[in-house]
């Protein structure tokens, strides 16, 4: 399809506590990111306003034609080394999905990427061993899909939100020439998911069955409230300052992380040294804090602009400011393409 030079880009990003859209000056980089808007999840007319601020005059298909990524709670995005000598069987890789990740592949739409850089696993060479099941289901992306047409978004390209966060983590501490490894946190409603990352990749990833709905009944029994409801509203409010009950409500989810570092640890022989939580509105921004906190590490703080400018992405002085938050990360990771050229870098070198 080709773009003259008057089309704009849009981006969209759905997770579990907002929706975070963005218009680009072109498509494709080198672009400018002119604006950055986002609206509470599940609310159509706030979503529809917003849309049309977003994109003041219309398509003539009535739709936003965007680049969308969603975070569909059964997802799946998982580390695996495989065996090299079984690759070509038929059904093999059918069978690590049922036996180590625990789900129906046939439910599922699967993509196999190499686990350092992200490119499609190619079975006829098979010679890389560490790769990354990536997939959702069938249905979840189907649904997505008729949800975003309800609202008038026409998703040309949708994408699991969670690989386009971490591939923008990655580079960003690439760029950055950081060589500490990052426990990067996705905390929605009924899980979290956590990862491991490196410059040199994704390293380690692990599903939690322990989300922020799972600390209400702590909020509820802790500060006397008489129903789980009236609890759910203070938690996700900001009127209440919950920095003091923090490591109290995260203690199971502290656990499993405990677990899942020291594992990391003793395998590699590295030490994780910093923390990222990415997608949490500014309500539960002590939530990041707590978890480092009681983990005894630091919290990560991106700074995209560097690195943005790199993929030939320039921020306009009005977005500049939302970029620097961290939930801003996965919709601008959106944007990123890795098969160009580091302009910048190319012209240092001149």
């Amino acid at each position: 399809m080709f773009f003259s030079q008057k089309t704009k880009g849009y981006f969209v990003e759905l997770n579990d506590h907002a929706v975070m859209l963005a218009r680009t000056s072109s498509p494709t980089a080198p672009f400018v990111v002119e604006e950055m808007l986002e609206c509470p999840p599940g609310d159509a007319a706030m979503l529809t306003a917003t849309l049309n601020q977003l994109q003041p005059k219309k398509s003539p298909s009535g739709y936003l034609h965007a680049t969308v990524g969603i975070y569909p709670p059964k997802r799946l995005l998982r580390r695996h080394s495989l065996e090299l000598k079984r690759v070509k069987e038929p059904g093999y890789f059918a069978e690590v999905c049922s036996q180590q990740f625990r789900i129906e592949p046939d439910k599922y739409s699967l993509a196999i990427l190499n686990a350092n850089d992200g490119t499609d696993f190619d079975v006829a060479k098979g010679v890389q061993k560490d790769v990354l099941f990536c997939g959702l289901l069938a249905d979840e992306a189907a649904s997505a899909q008729t949800g975003l047409l309800e609202s008038s978004i026409y998703p040309e390209r949708l994408e699991l939100g969670t690989i386009a966060a971490l591939g923008g983590v990655v580079d960003c501490l690439s760029h950055a020439k950081s060589k500490t490894p990052t426990l990067v946190l996705e905390i929605g409603s009924d899980a979290t998911h956590s990862f491991i990352v490196t410059a040199g990749g994704l390293e380690a990833s692990r599903p939690i069955p322990q989300g922020l709905d799972a600390m209400v009944p702590i909020v509820q029994k802790e500060l006397g409230l008489k129903d789980e409801e009236s609890a759910r509203k203070l938690f996700y409010s900001n009127t209440f300052d919950f920095t003091g009950m923090g490591p109290l409500l995260i203690k199971k989810l502290l656990k499993e992380l405990q677990s899942s570092i020291g594992f990391y640890e003793v395998q590699t022989g590295q030490s994780v040294g910093q923390v990222l939580t990415t997608q949490l509105s500014p309500k539960l921004a002590w939530l990041d804090v707590a978890i480092a906190s009681s983990l005894g590490v630091t919290n990560l703080k991106l700074d995209a602009g560097p690195w943005l400018q790199s993929r030939q992405i320039t921020l306009a002085e009005s977005v500049a400011r939302n970029a620097r938050e961290i939930r801003w990360f996965g919709l601008l990771s959106l944007m990123a393409q890795y098969n160009l050229v580091h302009a910048v870098a190319a012209e240092e070198k001149k």
